[in-house]
């Protein structure tokens, strides 16, 4: 078949796809006026979930689940603003990691608040300045963001998803040639998770390592110094318009972030796969066996904990500590009612929500 037919083709397939998603946001513009009559909520994260699995289902196609993943959420997105339009907040500066993540499940075309840090991002949320808030919880190669944590405790906020982001670092640099460069700009941490393309590439050059305060930030510094290059986020580097000279420089390819979408009085029902996120504060934590006691009642009910993170009890003279966990499950199941009613104002419910990681 000629290119010609090929491109005709496509072009009939493009106009039908066009009536198509014209014709199902009609009906997303229904579904907003019925959600407004009855002040239901319209960011529905189980919804989108069950959509994508059944799409998965029935894909017989080229597209893997990432690429079906990937076109239906910029589509959510987009329905979401003709339902109703809401702003998200996200720990900036913009061309972030955070914006990456806040872009994947808010699409390109949402209202976004780039705030400088993760409690600015919380205090938006709960001043009502943003609707939602998107932070970094952990990092699988750095752990726990203790801000974030900390923040989870101190502020009545839900979560109501999460994201896991893969992280990818590029080399990028004005520069076409890396005997030109003589900085490098960065945030501490990606420096510390490129060291082996340091090493090999770089180590025997005469090239100072500039740390700043984030990869955007760098990107940036690297457009306006043509003998400078950033290790940053290939979001960030077309953002500022910097050449990239190298892809994927990270030392491990399995570096993931995970991120929590974050709103006030959010609840998300029940679905088939769920994860629950609380704060124990646990009294007598000095007294022995205490966790151990906590912890088996989970084991006894056929809980299955996934995370458990000790932090200190601040403004008090003794050496106590409150507890962030993880379980798998949502808050209406029996056995978590069971724990909930056990251990009462000694735990706060986070969030149950749909387990990505």
């Amino acid at each position: 078949m000629e290119l010609r037919n090929l491109r005709d083709r496509i072009d009939t397939l493009d106009d039908q796809l066009l009536s198509i998603l014209n014709e199902r946001m009609e009906l997303v513009k229904k579904v907003g006026e019925l959600k407004r009559s009855s002040q239901s909520i319209i960011y529905r994260p189980e919804r989108e979930k069950e959509i994508l699995d059944r799409l998965e289902k029935r894909n017989t196609g080229l597209l893997t689940r990432q690429a079906i993943d990937a076109i239906f959420f910029e589509i959510f997105a987009v329905s979401r603003n003709l339902e109703l339009p809401e702003r998200i907040s996200y720990l900036g500066p913009e061309g972030s990691f955070s914006h990456q993540a806040a872009e994947s499940r808010f699409g390109g075309m949402s209202e976004y608040l780039v705030l400088p840090t993760i409690h600015s991002v919380f205090e938006s949320v709960e001043t009502s300045r943003a609707k939602f808030g998107v932070v970094p919880i952990e990092n699988n190669q750095e752990g726990i963001v203790i801000e974030t944590v900390d923040f989870l405790r101190e502020k009545n906020l839900s979560i109501v998803a999460e994201v896991l982001l893969q992280v990818h670092f590029t080399f990028a640099s004005q520069s076409d040639t890396l005997r030109n460069i003589r900085r490098i700009y960065s945030k501490d941490i990606a420096f510390r998770q490129c060291g082996k393309f340091i090493h090999e590439y770089l180590e025997a050059m005469d090239i100072e390592l500039i740390p700043v305060e984030s990869t955007s930030k760098a990107a940036k510094m690297a457009a306006e110094d043509p003998d400078a290059a950033a290790i940053c986020s290939s979001i960030s580097a077309r953002l500022f318009g910097v050449p990239i000279l190298f892809d994927n420089i990270e030392d491990s390819d399995q570096n993931r972030t995970r991120f929590l979408i974050l709103a006030k009085d959010f609840v998300n029902i029940k679905s088939d796969d769920d994860k629950t996120t609380i704060i124990a504060n646990l009294p007598n934590t000095n007294r022995p066996g205490v966790l151990y006691e906590f912890l088996k009642d989970f084991n006894d009910r056929g809980i299955n904990l996934t995370k458990i993170e000790s932090r200190p009890l601040r403004g008090e003279a003794a050496f106590r500590t409150w507890f962030l966990v993880e379980f798998l499950g949502h808050r209406d199941d029996i056995p978590v009612q069971e724990i909930l009613q056990k251990y009462g104002t000694h735990l706060k419910w986070l969030g149950s929500y749909i387990r990505i990681s």
